[in-house]
């Protein structure tokens, strides 16, 4: 599989340093709320890859980090008067239910940020005896950037002639700020009236961990220096993964990541999703409007991961009509597979083109039109040939996350209410029209809709 890297602006081929399992960490989310399907862009084209890879036969490492100690989830737990712990815990306990609603398989190993806080002072240790932290008067410890070189490498920061002698002046407090600011960032927050309760001891004083730093010191502690790639949206490139290779590398040494992948933003009806606009929705929002998960997750990897996704609700009512066409066409080459075939191997037939754009750079949308290409290729095949064509359909599937709607249940109509759908055609055919109109109003009362096509009828119970 080749994946584009960020750091080095090119495609490269995935292996694993150690030769034997691909070693991952994904920036998990902040749980102060529920997450929305711009989260969720990230967090479902990251289980296409890992699946992709496991579908190749790589044995996977995934770890993905729980944010449970930030400026919001602080703030948000004071307003709603509740201990930080007890309220991450509930929208901890949503993600994890919206993520195997998708279809995403649980990461490995997901550590949180406040059971790892003595790991992450230890870091801030070594970053201060060896001179790339300094502590402020208030007993804050921010990371001194002119301390690293190579500062701005995956952004390309360096290309904008900075001069980062000019930070020493310039720090960086809240756990999030401008995109490509250059400050010195904090390490350790001292302990502040706000913080309610919510503050740990440490050499430098009371006081909780900067955002930057959760993630280093989780990422050493089950992945150690080097390991195989990183991920997140393509918003947390600069500063926060600028943030965590310089203070990785200066504290403990390694190369860090040796592959970047990043998600590129999804868009909603064109432009940006936003409260006020009323077009963030989670997944609760969409059900509500009568879409699944599954048609939510066919949306979200439907746009190459390097560009940006604008959702619509008609897009999801595209993706459920598309997951049911492909849903009957599993189901026309399922009946077409002779009962008690064995294969004596399993590749995947007519898919293959799918397969082969999900191994370049993760082409997802190509990976989708490569089944509908499988379908119709597969139209004439039966016997063995359909259980192999069947069998590579369903790698494809597992590759992408995408579980195929049941066949609706079988109506059953009414001896009776057939009667009169009968009596009606034929009133039609003869040009009957009174008769016809007659007809359809006794169908109605019984229940029934009956619609009328170029060669039969249907009938479909109302409401």
């Amino acid at each position: 599989m080749r994946l584009f890297d960020t750091l080095t602006r090119t495609e490269r081929e995935l292996r694993p340093i150690d030769g034997a399992t691909f070693r991952f960490y994904c920036c998990g989310p902040t749980v102060y709320g529920p997450a929305h399907i711009g989260n969720f862009r990230t967090f479902v084209v990251q289980d296409v890859m890992r699946r992709v890879l496991e579908t190749g036969g790589m044995r996977t490492l995934h770890v993905r980090n729980i944010t449970d100690v930030d400026d919001k989830t602080i703030r948000d737990s004071q307003k709603a008067g509740m201990a930080l712990g007890d309220f991450t815990a509930q929208w901890t306990e949503r993600f994890h239910a919206d993520c195997e609603a998708l279809g995403c398989l649980p990461p490995h190993i997901e550590p949180g940020a406040v059971e790892h806080i003595p790991q992450q002072v230890a870091m801030i240790g070594t970053l201060v005896e060896k001179g790339h932290a300094y502590v402020s008067e208030d007993g804050s410890v921010y990371f001194r950037i002119a301390s690293c070189p190579g500062y701005g490498a995956l952004s390309h920061l360096e290309e904008r002639e900075l001069d980062l002698g000019k930070t020493q002046n310039a720090r960086a407090n809240s756990d999030e700020y401008e995109k490509d600011s250059i400050s010195d960032f904090v390490l350790w927050k001292a302990r502040r009236p706000e913080d309610g309760a919510n503050f740990w001891p440490s050499p430098w004083g009371e006081g909780r961990p900067g955002w930057h730093l959760e993630c280093s010191a989780m990422i050493h502690e089950y992945l150690g220096e080097n390991f195989d790639l990183h991920s997140g949206g393509v918003d947390l490139v600069c500063p926060h993964h600028e943030n965590e290779i310089a203070q990785s590398r200066c504290a403990c040494g390694g190369d860090f990541a040796a592959h970047w992948f990043h998600i590129t933003h999804l868009l909603v009806d064109g432009g940006k999703m936003s409260k006020s606009l009323g077009n963030l929705y989670t997944l609760d929002d969409l059900a509500a409007k009568g879409f699944t998960a599954m048609d939510v997750r066919y949306v979200l990897i439907g746009a190459h991961y390097r560009k940006p996704l604008n959702f619509t609700l008609d897009s999801l009512t595209a993706a459920r009509e598309a997951l049911q066409r492909l849903a009957k066409g599993a189901r026309g080459l399922a009946a077409r597979v002779t009962e008690g075939v064995v294969l004596d191997e399993v590749g995947f037939g007519p898919f293959q083109g799918a397969w082969d754009a999900l191994e370049n750079d993760l082409n997802t949308p190509g990976a989708l039109g490569g089944l509908f290409t499988g379908l119709r290729e597969a139209a004439a095949l039966e016997g063995v040939d359909a259980a192999r064509a069947l069998a590579g359909m369903n790698r494809i599937l597992r590759a992408l996350g995408i579980v195929l709607p049941e066949a609706p249940a079988e109506v059953v109509v009414p001896e009776g209410v057939r009667a009169l759908a009968e009596e009606r055609w034929a009133a039609r055919l003869a040009k009957d029209w009174a008769k016809t109109d007659a007809l359809r109003t006794e169908i109605t009362a019984a229940g029934w809709k009956m619609n009328d096509g170029k060669e039969a009828y249907t009938l479909e119970p109302l409401g």
